[in-house]
């Protein structure tokens, strides 16, 4: 994996277990990602957008080319509250965090008669179904699809890469699990010529409705790992009740370290 093919300028970013996370409020990232279509629109430039979060940043600590990848994204936002707490503890505190399951609603609303978007990743038909229900809410949207089982050589490859191209998208979302989607936009940034190229992980399981979002919203917002965790804990046991144990004593290291 290398980084994208045009690092973002420094910014002021909290570092969380080595990775820079933008201090974004939740209600200025559409806009943050608007002024990169629009620079991309009109100067050219390419800008990739991904997120951070406990499983995100764990896998990072143990993974270089992750690290190198997010270091060279033009944006990286916080998508978890364990991010949120773990930037308290390190003294310099995220305004909140975006999950891909809440925004995707708004950027489609903004994006409606705007921009085109084009939706990789996921098990065949379900970022089609994803698609489907943006659409229901807002039929003006352009937004086209594919799944994310290609090979990642070959003729496959690249005829869904010609896809990407002839949709002409502002947006790219890629969504295929850390670290798979990242290594994919490194190895293609300089062949998608979409302004923007953005990983938002598992998003379309949810709008689809092929995994629903469980429990209260009270409690997905504050504890969404736990209600996941609750829904399907054959799967992902490992991931939050080892993954955040783990987390914290990486960020309780940090800490002291920076005593």
């Amino acid at each position: 994996m290398s980084a994208p093919a045009h690092p973002g300028p420094e910014r002021d970013r909290v570092e969380v277990l080595g990775v820079g996370v933008d201090p974004v409020p939740p209600e200025a990232l559409l806009d943050r990602v608007g002024e990169l279509v629009e620079r991309g629109r009109r100067a050219g430039e390419r800008a990739t957008v991904a997120y951070a979060n406990v499983h995100v940043l764990n896998t990072a600590a143990r993974d270089p080319a992750l690290r190198a990848f997010l270091a060279g994204c033009d944006l990286v936002y916080c998508d978890g509250n364990g991010v949120v707490l773990a930037s308290r503890i390190l003294g310099r505190p995220l305004p909140g965090r975006m999950t891909g399951a809440d925004w995707i609603w708004d950027l489609a609303a903004r994006a409606e008669g705007r921009w085109r978007l084009y939706w990789i990743g996921g098990e065949p038909g379900v970022t089609d179904a994803a698609a489907e229900r943006l659409r229901e809410r807002h039929p003006g949207l352009a937004i086209a699809t594919d799944h994310g089982f290609h090979p990642r050589e070959g003729p496959e490859d690249a005829a869904s890469l010609e896809r990407i191209r002839a949709f002409d998208p502002d947006i790219v979302l890629v969504g295929m699990g850390t670290p798979t989607q990242e290594r994919w936009v490194a190895a293609r940034r300089d062949r998608i010529e979409a302004p923007v190229v953005w990983c938002l992980g598992a998003t379309a399981d949810f709008v689809s409705g092929r995994v629903p979002r469980p429990g209260p919203r009270w409690l997905v917002e504050r504890h969404e790992w736990l209600s996941r965790l609750v829904a399907d804990p054959k799967r992902l046991w490992r991931r939050y009740l080892l993954g955040n144990t783990v987390f914290l004593a990486r960020v309780a290291r940090q800490r002291l370290a920076g005593r």
